[in-house]
């Protein structure tokens, strides 16, 4: 299904372009090495098998070669938004996908704007990338925080239920967690607290403290 999204939105491209036998450069902007790599290792695997099934082994489209571009932003805002404008400038890239980090996906989606043209976000899920700093250029293939929250909340809201969350701090820590508390306060659950870890706490000990430390005090607490 996405990569049916993908390739309608790579079609929409060639119709805005001139007839030509011009490779189709596709961007694809990920967290290749970092935090995210899983992720990333996910997307591009996920991305070939995709436009190879998509275009039943030929990788053309409209008689244009498809050419793949990978470009490693590390989950970086700063290298994520340097690396789209360089495969739009300097790669020529029809259209871009990406990226695996919500904090380098916002800041990716003023790029695709100064050189009009498509961004895909894929796999991040903050809700601002479709919400109040989305663009016409932007499209999404994914899911997003709120319908996360939203599952979440009714799996475990309701009545005499105390909830505390624990997320990364930020876009896509704080999104996740604004979404879930108006999805949680509509099931008469209680959220008690919140808890937000920098992007650089690795080890477990930190967050099984934090998460230990608030249970004393509720024995009708559970965590998300």
């Amino acid at each position: 299904m996405r990569t049916s999204l993908i390739v309608q939105g790579i079609a929409i491209v060639l119709l805005g372009t001139a007839a030509q036998a011009d490779d189709l450069k596709i961007a694809l902007i990920y967290g290749k090495t970092g935090p995210l790599e899983a992720y990333a290792k996910q997307t591009e695997t996920g991305l070939r098998l995709g436009l190879e099934y998509a275009t039943k082994g030929t990788m053309t489209l409209d008689g244009r070669k498809i050419v793949v571009i990978t470009k490693d932003d590390q989950s970086k805002p700063d290298l994520s938004k340097a690396a789209l404008a360089e495969a739009y400038q300097d790669d020529k890239a029809d259209i871009a996908i990406g990226t695996s980090s919500s904090a380098a996906a916002l800041a990716d989606l003023p790029v695709a704007e100064e050189n009009k043209k498509i961004l895909i976000v894929e796999p991040a899920v903050a809700d601002q990338i479709t919400g109040e700093k989305w663009n016409r250029y932007i499209f999404r293939t994914g899911r997003n925080s709120s319908q996360d929250a939203i599952s979440n909340a009714v799996a475990i809201g309701k009545q005499g239920v105390t909830v505390a969350t624990l997320a990364q701090d930020y876009a896509f820590g704080r999104d996740g967690v604004a979404a879930f508390k108006e999805a949680l306060a509509k099931t008469g659950a209680t959220l008690a607290a919140e808890e937000y870890v920098p992007t650089s706490t690795h080890g477990p000990e930190t967050l099984r403290n934090r998460t230990f430390d608030w249970r004393q005090h509720s024995s009708s607490a559970r965590w998300l």
